[in-house]
């Protein structure tokens, strides 16, 4: 019998998510992707600020808003994936 799990997880970390949003909406607001990730946008922005600042992902303002290029030769940060790059990761999840 299974038990209903107690807690809820993903296996990916919001930053993930928040990157994979990008890659498939680049002229997305901080509104639509906290909601479509599930953060707040206060979360949403600093999730950003460290992509932006950790190479992987570039902001360009256009206008009022901003557009964002994921830079999919960034290698992955953590030491067991760092032969991997993020478009590996992208690759699997912008297959339609």
């Amino acid at each position: 019998m299974q038990h209903p799990p107690s807690r809820t997880w993903t296996f990916l970390t919001n930053h993930g998510h928040v990157l994979i949003y990008l890659a498939r909406h680049p002229d997305a607001r901080v509104r639509d992707i906290a909601a479509a990730v599930g953060i707040t946008e206060r979360a949403t922005v600093g999730i950003l600020g460290d992509l932006v600042e950790g190479g992987y992902v570039e902001r360009q303002r256009v206008g009022r808003r901003n557009t964002y290029e994921v830079l999919a030769d960034a290698a992955l940060r953590h030491p067991e994936e760092s032969d991997h790059h993020v478009g590996e990761i992208l690759g699997v999840f912008m297959q339609e």
